[in-house]
């Protein structure tokens, strides 16, 4: 995974996505990455063209446009280097996933709108499918984040909020791997996540040994990595606690893992689209 040598950059020209090409641009240079970038469109690409839908030169002609105008927005967003562009016919979320099966990538970085319904409302929806059918890396956060406020690059502080999953070490690992390069500091969290108070449970007496407990799995954890990280554990939904605790320590980007989101319907309420949705900053889903 480390170091990102392949980057692969979805673009949809929204402010959003134009926001985060410093980042992109940053990134890339830091880890000195090949640059993909990639544009799906749809059938309206054909209906644009002044050909007739019978034409059998259509597909080709909408194809070069939209290959044109791609190369155009590299051209403005990367003018000192030399930017891959590819330009294909289709859903954005099958797009992306085949490009990283036939071209592989090590990161994938892009925003999302949030907008439309069912899991749109969380997330954006091709997002959400990147995150559930892709295992690369993707860099993303709400666009509100980006659009219209300045890059914050090369990252000072990182948040690394872990779990007690068995990605748990490997996230850590990643996480400490990009500090160092970055030469950042690094604070850990965990959230404790008490029954609701509907549950007929007295846990008054456990949440102490669970904070402990909890406390205990982050050092043996950062003793197995190697790594010296402030760390803090706390107590709420999980979601909301990483997000404040990102404001608390002024992270530049929030390091999580992604193994939560898994699953069918559950997925679509998953802590990782409400700390994507709810970060003041990047979020990097190992």
């Amino acid at each position: 995974m480390l170091p990102f040598r392949r980057i692969l950059v979805p673009v949809d020209y929204s402010e959003p996505c134009q926001a985060i090409m410093p980042s992109v641009a940053e990134t890339a240079r830091h880890f000195s990455s090949e640059i993909t970038l990639v544009h799906a469109y749809g059938p309206e690409a054909l209906a644009a063209s002044e050909l007739a839908l019978s034409n059998p030169d259509l597909p080709e002609e909408a194809r070069a446009a939209e290959q044109d105008r791609l190369e155009d927005f590299a051209k403005d967003a990367f003018p000192d280097r030399r930017v891959e562009c590819v330009a294909a016919l289709g859903e954005p979320g099958t797009v992306i996933r085949e490009m990283i099966r036939h071209q592989g990538a090590d990161l994938i970085m892009m925003s999302t709108h949030g907008r439309g319904p069912l899991r749109r409302m969380l997330l954006g929806s091709v997002t959400a499918k990147v995150l559930h059918d892709v295992t690369t890396p993707v860099w993303t956060g709400a666009g509100t984040a980006f659009a219209g406020r300045p890059a914050v690059i090369p990252y000072r502080s990182i948040l690394c909020a872990l779990d007690h999953t068995a990605e748990s070490e490997c996230v850590l690992r990643a996480a400490a791997a990009i500090a160092e390069s970055y030469k950042a500091s690094l604070a850990l969290v965990h959230v404790v996540e008490m029954p609701p108070a509907t549950w007929e449970i007295d846990v008054t007496n456990l949440r102490g040994s669970l904070m402990e407990a909890a406390q205990f799995q982050l050092r043996e954890l950062q003793a197995s990595v190697g790594t010296q990280a402030t760390h803090n554990v706390v107590e709420g939904p999980v979601a909301g606690s990483v997000c404040r605790e990102a404001q608390r320590v002024h992270a530049d980007i929030v390091i999580t893992g992604r193994g939560h989101a898994q699953g069918a319907v559950s997925r679509m309420w998953s802590n990782l689209y409400g700390i994507v949705r709810e970060a003041p900053c990047p979020v990097l889903s190992i």
